[in-house]
């Protein structure tokens, strides 16, 4: 876990406007006072995947600031995302507000010296983790977090029980009470019933296990561990004889790996918060999804995000005023009802919104309570430095080549090491 202190910066940013710093306290419901009186302001939103930011919920801000017009960008992922980010960063093309997912924000903390200060007001708000993670060595905090990503197993119950699986999410759950091995040989066992493979992709499947490390590539001290490692070994090994076998799919994010949500070409998904929006929006018109309350191993954290604003906007005050907006308990919670989007912020996890929630396509799954014991499971954050995202990268890329055949086990892992070598 990242254990750096949190500290609280002293003074607000200089250059935050009185204006600004009024609706960062006011963060239940935008005024126009805090988004340039009536200066009409177009502010640019950047984010990826689904953060559950509906045009209904920007619309209420606009509707509560009728000088600010919201244009909301989104990446088809967060790769595309990051090279965007850090390609313009300091430069010109970013948006007002960015979003930033949680494997490269420490990439972005190199640099945030040209990321603008959270509000005062707003501090104290998210988990001391979450906001550890986004505060630099100088004490300012840089980044409003959004959501995190305890995660459950989301599963076709229809196609289970095709295959003479246990289909409720009860008796899924107990199905899946146990190590990553017992998790394969399900795996196994519904490929020899059905012929077609269990999980979607055998890198999400390298993701979950990653992310039950507490240290993976580096270590806190700048110690590269990545190839000495015997849990990444392990872990890139396990994948490979296991997860490739039973998998639709070497990675996620394609076209076809989208499709195939509604297709059945695959009956699971290791399943954070987020991912239940993108599977309702791929498969709205599929009725046999079903999420279980448990994660092979006990519990894991995937994602998260945070929302950043480049210093150098041109609307510097008025984003840091959407930001703080969209990041309020109040709109975390909505954010968790239209995309799973667990929160991040304090309050907002006790929110009857939340912890009654249920998910009418996910056949009324009670998800808020779900993702509240999912969360409650999770007993490692993985440390993540500046250069995790390129080591996991390139390890996502050698699981890959195994799985297209350019490389075997062995060639492709020694890939890898050569490729670490070089960075």
């Amino acid at each position: 876990m990242n254990t750096r202190a949190f500290r609280r910066s002293a003074v607000a940013l200089a250059a935050f406007s009185a204006t600004a710093l009024v609706l960062a306290g006011c963060a239940g419901g935008g005024t126009d006072e805090g988004s340039g009186g009536d200066e009409e302001i177009t502010l640019t939103l950047a984010t990826f995947n689904n953060f559950g930011y509906t045009d209904e919920l920007l619309q209420e801000y606009m509707d509560a600031n009728p000088n600010v017009k919201i244009v909301h960008n989104k990446a088809a992922e967060s790769g595309d995302a990051r090279a965007n980010y850090f390609q313009k960063l300091g430069k010109e093309g970013l948006a007002d507000i960015e979003a930033v997912e949680i494997d490269w924000f420490a990439e972005a903390m190199q640099y945030s010296d040209l990321l603008a200060e959270v509000p005062d007001s707003a501090k104290g708000r998210w988990l001391d983790w979450k906001e550890a993670g986004a505060t630099d060595a100088d004490g300012r905090l840089v980044g409003f977090g959004t959501d995190i990503g305890p995660q459950a197993i989301c599963y076709r119950a229809d196609l289970f029980e095709a295959a003479g699986l246990p289909s409720t999410p009860d008796e899924v759950a107990t199905l899946f009470d146990g190590d990553w091995n017992n998790f394969f040989d399900v795996a196994d066992e519904y490929k020899a019933a059905t012929g077609k493979p269990m999980i979607d992709a055998a890198n999400s499947v390298l993701q979950g296990i990653v992310n039950q490390m507490e240290y993976t590539y580096t270590e806190p001290d700048g110690t590269v561990i990545a190839t000495e490692n015997p849990e990444i070994e392990d872990a890139y090994n396990l994948v490979v004889e296991r997860a490739i076998p039973n998998s639709a799919y070497s990675g996620q994010w394609s076209d076809d790996w989208n499709a195939s949500m509604a297709n059945g070409e695959f009956a699971t998904m290791l399943c954070p918060g987020w991912m239940l929006g993108i599977i309702s929006g791929n498969a709205p018109d599929v009725k046999g999804w079903e999420v279980a309350n448990v994660f092979p191993n006990g519990g894991a954290n995937w994602g998260g995000s945070y929302l950043t604003v480049p210093a150098n906007g041109k609307n510097v005050d008025a984003a840091l005023a959407l930001a703080d907006w969209l990041t309020a308990p109040e709109q975390q919670a909505k954010t968790f009802v239209n995309a799973g989007q667990f929160p991040s912020a304090i309050e907002a996890q006790s929110d009857p919104a939340v912890t009654d929630s249920t998910n009418e396509f996910f056949n009324n799954a009670p998800t808020g309570q779900i993702f509240a014991e999912r969360s409650e499971a999770i007993t490692v954050t993985p440390y993540k430095d500046a250069n995790y995202f390129k080591y996991h990268d390139a390890l996502q890329n050698a699981v890959n080549r195994v799985f297209d055949g350019t490389e075997d086990q062995t060639t492709s892992w020694n890939t890898w090491v050569t490729e670490v070598s070089a960075f």
